[in-house]
Protein backbone atom coordinates (compact mmCIF):
# COMPACT_ATOMS: atom_id res chain seq x y z
CA UNK A 1 0.00 0.00 0.00
CA UNK A 2 0.67 3.57 -0.18
CA UNK A 3 1.04 5.09 3.31
CA UNK A 4 1.01 8.55 4.26
CA UNK A 5 2.86 8.74 7.66
CA UNK A 6 2.35 11.85 9.67
CA UNK A 7 5.11 12.64 12.24
CA UNK A 8 7.48 10.83 10.02
CA UNK A 9 10.60 12.48 12.11
CA UNK A 10 9.55 11.75 15.27
CA UNK A 11 10.35 9.05 17.53
CA UNK A 12 7.64 6.94 16.55
CA UNK A 13 7.49 7.30 12.68
CA UNK A 14 11.45 6.94 12.69
CA UNK A 15 10.81 3.06 14.07
CA UNK A 16 7.76 2.77 12.51
CA UNK A 17 8.62 3.86 8.89
CA UNK A 18 11.01 1.31 8.02
CA UNK A 19 9.36 -1.56 9.57
CA UNK A 20 6.34 -0.67 6.89
CA UNK A 21 8.98 -0.18 4.31
CA UNK A 22 10.21 -3.60 5.14
CA UNK A 23 6.55 -5.04 4.76
CA UNK A 24 6.30 -3.80 1.02
CA UNK A 25 4.59 -0.92 1.68
CA UNK A 26 5.63 2.41 0.00
CA UNK A 27 5.69 5.42 2.81
CA UNK A 28 5.04 8.87 2.16
CA UNK A 29 6.40 11.06 5.50
CA UNK A 30 4.89 14.30 6.19
CA UNK A 31 6.50 16.12 8.94
CA UNK A 32 7.50 20.19 9.56
CA UNK A 33 11.34 18.54 10.60
CA UNK A 34 13.20 17.13 7.89
CA UNK A 35 14.66 13.47 8.28
CA UNK A 36 15.54 10.75 6.04
CA UNK A 37 11.75 9.27 6.76
CA UNK A 38 10.68 12.56 5.41
CA UNK A 39 9.79 12.88 1.88
CA UNK A 40 7.06 15.90 2.45
CA UNK A 41 8.04 18.90 4.51
CA UNK A 42 5.27 20.51 6.06
CA UNK A 43 2.15 20.70 8.12
CA UNK A 44 -0.76 18.93 8.85
CA UNK A 45 -2.57 22.27 9.42
CA UNK A 46 -1.72 23.09 6.09
CA UNK A 47 -5.07 22.31 4.80
CA UNK A 48 -4.03 22.63 1.06
CA UNK A 49 -0.95 20.67 1.39
CA UNK A 50 -2.50 17.91 3.05
CA UNK A 51 -5.02 16.85 0.27
CA UNK A 52 -2.28 17.64 -2.35
CA UNK A 53 -0.19 15.30 -0.48
CA UNK A 54 -2.81 13.29 -0.52
CA UNK A 55 -4.34 12.85 -3.97
CA UNK A 56 -1.57 13.04 -5.95
CA UNK A 57 0.48 10.34 -4.09
CA UNK A 58 -2.49 8.34 -4.82
CA UNK A 59 -2.31 7.28 -0.76
CA UNK A 60 -4.41 4.43 0.28
CA UNK A 61 -3.58 4.67 3.90
CA UNK A 62 -3.10 7.41 6.66
CA UNK A 63 -1.34 6.64 9.73
CA UNK A 64 -1.29 9.77 11.61
CA UNK A 65 1.16 9.93 13.87
CA UNK A 66 2.32 13.81 14.28
CA UNK A 67 1.40 15.98 16.85
CA UNK A 68 2.05 18.09 19.52
CA UNK A 69 2.93 16.41 22.91
CA UNK A 70 2.61 16.74 26.56
CA UNK A 71 5.83 18.33 27.12
CA UNK A 72 4.73 20.82 24.27
CA UNK A 73 2.51 22.93 26.73
CA UNK A 74 5.26 24.65 28.06
CA UNK A 75 6.39 26.37 24.91
CA UNK A 76 2.88 26.40 22.89
CA UNK A 77 -0.67 27.90 23.28
CA UNK A 78 -3.69 25.94 23.64
CA UNK A 79 -4.57 27.20 20.07
CA UNK A 80 -1.31 25.70 19.02
CA UNK A 81 -2.96 22.64 20.10
CA UNK A 82 -6.00 22.71 18.87
CA UNK A 83 -4.97 24.26 15.37
CA UNK A 84 -1.95 20.88 14.92
CA UNK A 85 -3.99 18.68 16.58
CA UNK A 86 -7.88 19.03 16.00
CA UNK A 87 -7.93 20.96 12.60
CA UNK A 88 -4.95 19.10 11.73
CA UNK A 89 -6.58 15.49 12.25
CA UNK A 90 -9.99 17.47 10.37
CA UNK A 91 -7.58 17.89 7.13
CA UNK A 92 -5.94 14.59 7.32
CA UNK A 93 -9.78 12.53 7.01
CA UNK A 94 -10.99 15.21 5.08
CA UNK A 95 -8.32 14.14 2.50
CA UNK A 96 -9.06 10.76 3.12
CA UNK A 97 -12.46 10.81 2.43
CA UNK A 98 -12.07 13.06 -0.72
CA UNK A 99 -9.65 10.92 -1.94
CA UNK A 100 -11.10 7.40 -1.12
CA UNK A 101 -8.16 6.15 1.44
CA UNK A 102 -8.99 2.53 2.52
CA UNK A 103 -8.39 2.45 6.12
CA UNK A 104 -6.57 5.20 8.97
CA UNK A 105 -5.00 4.77 11.85
CA UNK A 106 -4.75 7.73 14.48
CA UNK A 107 -1.93 7.82 17.19
CA UNK A 108 -3.99 8.94 20.50
CA UNK A 109 -2.65 8.40 24.10
CA UNK A 110 -4.13 7.18 27.42
CA UNK A 111 -2.93 10.60 28.79
CA UNK A 112 -6.38 12.24 28.01
CA UNK A 113 -7.95 9.40 30.02
CA UNK A 114 -6.43 10.78 33.26
CA UNK A 115 -8.56 12.84 34.97
CA UNK A 116 -7.81 15.60 37.25
CA UNK A 117 -9.56 13.92 39.96
CA UNK A 118 -7.49 10.57 39.47
CA UNK A 119 -4.44 13.08 39.64
CA UNK A 120 -5.72 14.50 42.94
CA UNK A 121 -6.94 11.15 44.37
CA UNK A 122 -3.04 10.00 44.33
CA UNK A 123 -1.74 13.10 45.19
CA UNK A 124 -4.15 13.31 48.60
CA UNK A 125 -4.05 9.51 48.92
CA UNK A 126 -6.41 7.55 47.31
CA UNK A 127 -7.91 4.30 48.44
CA UNK A 128 -7.20 1.75 45.45
CA UNK A 129 -5.43 2.55 42.12
CA UNK A 130 -7.86 3.67 38.96
CA UNK A 131 -8.10 0.15 36.46
CA UNK A 132 -8.43 2.08 33.39
CA UNK A 133 -10.13 0.72 30.11
CA UNK A 134 -11.77 1.47 26.65
CA UNK A 135 -14.72 1.89 28.52
CA UNK A 136 -14.43 5.12 30.48
CA UNK A 137 -15.79 8.19 29.44
CA UNK A 138 -12.84 10.19 29.60
CA UNK A 139 -12.01 13.81 31.42
CA UNK A 140 -8.66 14.54 30.17
CA UNK A 141 -7.18 17.47 32.77
CA UNK A 142 -5.01 19.87 29.69
CA UNK A 143 -5.33 20.96 26.47
CA UNK A 144 -3.10 17.98 25.09
CA UNK A 145 -5.43 15.92 26.46
CA UNK A 146 -8.56 17.84 25.23
CA UNK A 147 -6.84 18.15 21.82
CA UNK A 148 -6.49 14.33 21.26
CA UNK A 149 -9.97 13.33 22.67
CA UNK A 150 -11.45 16.16 20.18
CA UNK A 151 -9.19 14.76 17.26
CA UNK A 152 -11.17 11.03 18.20
CA UNK A 153 -14.15 12.27 18.00
CA UNK A 154 -13.58 13.48 14.74
CA UNK A 155 -12.20 9.93 13.64
CA UNK A 156 -15.47 8.30 14.94
CA UNK A 157 -17.84 10.67 13.27
CA UNK A 158 -15.83 10.36 9.57
CA UNK A 159 -16.23 6.57 10.27
CA UNK A 160 -20.02 7.17 10.95
CA UNK A 161 -20.67 9.80 8.11
CA UNK A 162 -18.33 8.47 5.45
CA UNK A 163 -17.69 4.73 6.32
CA UNK A 164 -13.82 5.50 6.96
CA UNK A 165 -12.12 2.70 8.48
CA UNK A 166 -10.40 3.90 11.12
CA UNK A 167 -8.61 2.59 14.24
CA UNK A 168 -7.55 4.64 17.32
CA UNK A 169 -4.05 3.70 19.49
CA UNK A 170 -4.25 5.11 22.98
CA UNK A 171 -0.69 4.36 23.47
CA UNK A 172 0.94 4.44 26.96
CA UNK A 173 4.24 6.02 27.26
CA UNK A 174 7.18 4.89 25.03
CA UNK A 175 9.22 8.45 24.39
CA UNK A 176 12.66 8.13 25.35
CA UNK A 177 12.80 11.28 27.57
CA UNK A 178 12.93 11.50 31.48
CA UNK A 179 9.17 10.79 33.39
CA UNK A 180 8.14 14.01 35.05
CA UNK A 181 6.22 12.16 37.83
CA UNK A 182 6.89 12.65 41.44
CA UNK A 183 7.26 8.94 41.96
CA UNK A 184 10.42 8.49 40.03
CA UNK A 185 12.31 11.20 41.36
CA UNK A 186 14.12 8.99 43.56
CA UNK A 187 14.93 6.58 40.85
CA UNK A 188 17.04 6.21 37.34
CA UNK A 189 15.86 6.68 33.98
CA UNK A 190 16.09 3.39 33.24
CA UNK A 191 14.61 1.46 36.81
CA UNK A 192 11.98 4.05 36.15
CA UNK A 193 11.12 2.83 32.61
CA UNK A 194 11.51 -0.64 34.04
CA UNK A 195 8.81 -0.10 36.77
CA UNK A 196 6.30 1.56 33.88
CA UNK A 197 6.22 -1.42 31.74
CA UNK A 198 4.18 -3.01 35.08
CA UNK A 199 1.34 -0.76 34.01
CA UNK A 200 1.90 2.36 31.70
CA UNK A 201 4.84 1.77 29.20
CA UNK A 202 5.68 -0.05 26.10
CA UNK A 203 9.22 -0.25 23.99
CA UNK A 204 9.14 2.18 20.59
CA UNK A 205 9.30 -1.15 18.93
CA UNK A 206 6.04 -2.11 20.08
CA UNK A 207 4.27 0.54 19.46
CA UNK A 208 5.29 0.69 15.65
CA UNK A 209 4.11 -3.08 15.33
CA UNK A 210 0.72 -2.00 17.03
CA UNK A 211 0.38 0.50 14.50
CA UNK A 212 1.28 -2.40 11.78
CA UNK A 213 -1.79 -4.74 13.20
CA UNK A 214 -3.51 -1.73 13.40
CA UNK A 215 -3.55 -0.55 9.57
CA UNK A 216 -4.24 -4.59 8.32
CA UNK A 217 -7.04 -4.99 10.77
CA UNK A 218 -8.84 -1.47 10.03
CA UNK A 219 -11.31 -2.36 6.90
CA UNK A 220 -12.74 -5.68 9.64
CA UNK A 221 -12.82 -3.22 12.47
CA UNK A 222 -14.90 -0.33 10.93
CA UNK A 223 -13.64 1.87 13.92
CA UNK A 224 -12.44 0.78 17.29
CA UNK A 225 -10.23 2.12 19.91
CA UNK A 226 -7.29 0.30 21.77
CA UNK A 227 -5.25 1.00 24.50
CA UNK A 228 -1.95 -0.43 23.86
CA UNK A 229 0.53 -0.74 26.78
CA UNK A 230 2.78 -3.54 27.48
CA UNK A 231 0.87 -6.49 29.46
CA UNK A 232 0.21 -5.73 32.95
CA UNK A 233 0.42 -8.70 35.55
CA UNK A 234 -2.12 -6.94 38.00
CA UNK A 235 -5.72 -7.83 38.07
CA UNK A 236 -8.19 -5.28 38.96
CA UNK A 237 -8.11 -6.79 42.85
CA UNK A 238 -4.85 -5.72 43.29
CA UNK A 239 -5.74 -2.01 42.88
CA UNK A 240 -6.16 -1.18 47.00
CA UNK A 241 -2.70 -3.02 47.78
CA UNK A 242 -1.02 -1.66 45.04
CA UNK A 243 -1.82 2.25 46.56
CA UNK A 244 -0.74 1.01 49.98
CA UNK A 245 2.17 -1.24 48.95
CA UNK A 246 3.36 -1.91 45.31
CA UNK A 247 6.19 -3.81 45.94
CA UNK A 248 4.26 -6.61 47.96
CA UNK A 249 2.07 -6.80 44.62
CA UNK A 250 4.64 -6.84 41.99
CA UNK A 251 7.14 -10.00 44.60
CA UNK A 252 3.89 -11.76 44.14
CA UNK A 253 3.90 -11.78 40.53
CA UNK A 254 7.31 -11.73 40.14
CA UNK A 255 9.54 -13.73 43.54
CA UNK A 256 12.91 -12.89 41.79
CA UNK A 257 12.25 -8.96 41.05
CA UNK A 258 13.68 -8.12 44.57
CA UNK A 259 16.75 -9.87 44.54
CA UNK A 260 17.39 -8.53 41.17
CA UNK A 261 16.37 -5.44 41.57
CA UNK A 262 18.67 -4.97 45.29
CA UNK A 263 21.74 -6.29 42.76
CA UNK A 264 21.03 -3.31 40.54
CA UNK A 265 20.53 -0.84 43.49
CA UNK A 266 16.87 -0.59 41.55
CA UNK A 267 13.85 0.36 43.93
CA UNK A 268 10.31 -0.21 42.74
CA UNK A 269 7.86 2.39 43.47
CA UNK A 270 6.11 2.17 46.72
CA UNK A 271 2.68 3.03 45.03
CA UNK A 272 1.01 2.71 41.84
CA UNK A 273 -2.04 4.74 41.11
CA UNK A 274 -3.34 3.53 37.50
CA UNK A 275 -2.88 0.31 35.39
CA UNK A 276 -3.86 0.58 31.90
CA UNK A 277 -5.26 -2.95 30.75
CA UNK A 278 -4.89 -3.60 26.84
CA UNK A 279 -6.81 -6.73 26.94
CA UNK A 280 -9.37 -5.30 24.66
CA UNK A 281 -6.13 -5.17 21.99
CA UNK A 282 -4.94 -8.57 22.38
CA UNK A 283 -9.06 -10.01 22.05
CA UNK A 284 -9.97 -7.71 19.43
CA UNK A 285 -6.57 -6.57 17.22
CA UNK A 286 -5.11 -9.21 18.00
CA UNK A 287 -2.09 -7.49 19.53
CA UNK A 288 0.28 -7.81 22.43
CA UNK A 289 3.64 -5.97 23.53
CA UNK A 290 6.58 -8.53 23.11
CA UNK A 291 8.22 -6.64 25.31
CA UNK A 292 7.10 -6.57 29.38
CA UNK A 293 8.16 -6.34 32.98
CA UNK A 294 9.39 -10.10 32.59
CA UNK A 295 12.35 -9.54 29.58
CA UNK A 296 13.52 -7.00 32.61
CA UNK A 297 14.31 -9.18 34.77
CA UNK A 298 15.67 -11.71 32.36
CA UNK A 299 18.06 -9.15 30.96
CA UNK A 300 19.07 -8.27 34.49
CA UNK A 301 19.30 -11.85 35.07
CA UNK A 302 21.65 -12.04 32.27
CA UNK A 303 24.00 -9.39 33.83
CA UNK A 304 25.65 -11.32 36.40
Amino acid sequence: MRVLLTGSSGWLGSALAPRLRHLGHEVIGLDPVPSAETQVVGSIADRDLVLRTVSENGIEAIIHSGALHKPDIERYQNTDFIVTNVQGTLNLLDAAVASGVQRFVFTSTTSLMISQAIRDGFKGGARKAAWLTEEMSPEPRNIYGVSKLSAEHLCRLHHLQHGLPVVVLRTARFFPEADDLAYAIEQSDANTKANELLFRRLTVEDAAEAHVAALEKAPSLGFDIFIISAPTPFRPDDCAELIADAPAVVARCFPDYPRLYARKGWTMFSSIDRVYDPSRARERLGFVCKTGFADVLRALEAEA
